[in-house]
């Protein structure tokens, strides 16, 4: 008898310490939930970042985004998350009305939160812990003012994701720096569209002489090509918000004026480093950590381009 209860003890004990690890391994995930389209360049950098302090902190990360901007189905992947109780939960937050309810559930429950890219004026309100990004309105009047320095007076922002509410304080803080006038042009997620409706636009208003483009890859790079087309390079300067290699390959060729670059990278691996020391050491920074702006100019263009190309600037 006495050998058989030793035997259960030994049994259980086994299996309790075939079970740490995986517990363990549990309670170190970490959860990335971001907004971010398959089809834009600028959130395989953000990804990069995640996938990188993963490595350097040695915690299990997983990436996750809905394949359009569709918020119903962002809720429902943080949703997802919040059940996995993972160690933490890293959001963007482009539309906290329909995304506030996931992001308070994982508060409630428990889990530390840092949000990141956007939302940085609702983040506290809905409990995260700190933002990591940029201040999206004063991004958009640094750029404003800097291209009415440049002599602008009339301004077209397009705009490639429709209800994204940090692409709209992108617009207002570029009409308040701009000073002149400023008309917001919705278009899609698809290059094709953009160049072909920033082509119309400028053809249908001559006094249009400055544009800004609200994502380098997605509307950047087709703004260029339709002032291209339409034979007003220099005539029409064009800045972007973010950075891609072909934008910075036309900043550097003096056939745009600048890209606002965000640090994305950045924006992706940080986030994953304070969680990670916040569930080991109790660790986290005092407040919100800006990663930008930083206006990518001819003279710093050259620079950056090789690094964007490798999916980290």
């Amino acid at each position: 008898m006495k050998a058989f209860v030793t035997g259960l003890a030994a049994a259980a004990a086994l299996a309790l310490a075939s079970a740490a690890p995986v517990s363990a391994q549990q309670n170190s995930r970490i959860i990335v939930v971001s907004h971010g389209q398959a089809n834009d360049p600028f959130w395989s950098v953000v990804k990069n970042g995640v996938a990188a302090a993963g490595q350097d902190m040695k915690v299990q990360v997983d990436y996750r985004a809905p394949e359009t901007f569709d918020m119903v189905a962002m809720s429902q992947l943080i949703d997802a998350a919040v059940n996995q109780k993972p160690a933490g939960l890293i959001v963007s937050i482009p539309d906290a009305s329909a995304l506030g309810p996931s992001i308070q559930k994982a508060v409630a429950a428990g889990i530390p939160v840092i949000s990141m890219n956007s939302g940085s004026d609702v983040s506290k309100k809905l409990g995260a812990l700190l933002h990591v990004g940029q201040d999206e309105i004063e991004a958009g009047r640094i750029a404003g003012a800097k291209l009415k320095e440049m002599g602008g007076k009339v301004g077209l922002c397009v705009n490639q994701e429709v209800g994204n509410v940090s692409l709209d304080l992108r617009c207002k803080g570029f009409t308040e720096g701009f000073g002149g006038k400023v008309t917001v042009l919705p278009v899609s997620n698809d290059p094709a569209d953009v160049r072909a409706k920033v082509k119309a636009a400028v053809a249908a208003d001559g006094s249009i002489d400055t544009i800004l483009a609200l994502g380098a890859g997605t509307a950047g790079e087709p703004s260029v090509a339709a002032v291209k087309e339409a034979g007003k390079t220099g005539a029409i300067r064009v800045a972007t918000f973010d950075m891609s290699a072909g934008f910075l390959k036309s900043v550097a060729a003096g056939e745009a004026a600048f890209a606002i670059d965000q640090q994305q990278y950045l924006q992706g691996y940080l986030p994953v480093v304070f969680l990670a020391n916040y569930a080991k050491y109790g660790l986290i920074p005092g407040g919100n950590v800006p990663s930008g702006p930083n206006l990518i100019t001819k003279e710093k263009a050259g620079q950056v381009v090789e690094l964007s190309a490798k999916g980290i600037r």
